[in-house]
């Protein structure tokens, strides 16, 4: 069952969401060549600690860290550690808190200094599909159009469409009905409702869309070794599109600053300006 919450349930799982929002805002300022990715963890449950809430993926089945962050060629779950982050690599940042009960998602993807063409394109292109896909989370529309917004974005681009992993409810569980696809199924899905929070995140590959595990168990990779980009946002469905519950000031969170509104993908990244 998908969860309607009242307006109070949205105001707690926004207050949830801005500690997130203010953990990346903090973390953009420390992404830089010669960080260890482990640093950004523990500035992150510092933070998180000092609002009064709990880092949500902590012991979450398993895992170890407050954060997942995941480089380059690495997806999604990247588990935070000794890698030091170089010059011109993608840096993906998932973060989750806890607050009163309820739950905060949200992720951003950054360069780390100077990032080359096809990795610029490919953080434009995952987060304008973001954008998209919050815009068609609107009540009156088929969970699918969601996908679609995705999909639209990405696929004419030329790049891959993680299809293993997706996006979902969110709420009182970290995890919440529904599956939230990156792709067009061809199933209309549930109806969405205003009250239903979502949180939508595409996961884009430069190359193919097709993944694999490694052997910490977490981290997901790119099965041809090619770079990855990843933005989530948790989204309240509004009649006019979904509210953003985890909006911070950092302007490459959502919709990078200065996007175009055409498909920016492998043969066009970097045209536009």
């Amino acid at each position: 069952m998908i969860a309607i919450r009242s307006e109070r349930e949205i105001g707690l799982i926004r207050e949830a969401n801005q500690i997130v929002a203010a953990v990346h805002d903090m973390l953009s300022g420390m992404v830089r060549p010669g960080v260890a990715t482990i640093e950004l963890d523990r500035a992150a449950e510092a933070l998180i600690r000092e609002r009064g809430a709990k880092p949500a993926f902590k012991g979450y089945r398993g895992f170890p860290a407050t954060l997942c962050v995941s480089v380059d060629e690495e997806v999604v779950h990247g588990i935070p550690g000794k890698r030091v982050l170089r010059e011109g690599e993608l840096v993906s940042i998932d973060c989750g808190a806890l607050y009163r009960g309820y739950y905060g998602d949200a992720a951003v993807t950054l360069p780390c200094g100077e990032v080359d063409e096809a990795r610029l394109g490919l953080m434009r292109a995952t987060s304008r599909a973001l954008a998209r896909a919050v815009a068609a989370a609107r009540a009156g529309n088929f969970l699918r159009a969601v996908g679609r917004a995705v999909e639209g974005v990405c696929r004419p681009a030329g790049y891959g469409i993680v299809r293993d992993f997706v996006g979902h409810g969110i709420g009182t569980e970290m995890h919440e009905e529904p599956q939230i696809l990156n792709f067009d199924s061809g199933e209309n899905g549930p109806l969405l409702r205003e009250g239903m929070v979502l949180a939508i995140e595409p996961m884009v590959n430069l190359g193919t869309h097709r993944v694999r595990v490694l052997r910490d168990g977490w981290t997901v990779v790119t099965a041809d070794g090619k770079p990855s980009a990843h933005f989530e946002h948790t989204v309240a469905v509004r009649k006019d599109g979904g509210e953003i519950l985890s909006q911070g000031s950092l302007l490459r969170w959502g919709l990078l600053d200065g996007v175009e509104d055409e498909a920016c993908g492998p043969g066009a990244a970097g045209e536009k300006a």
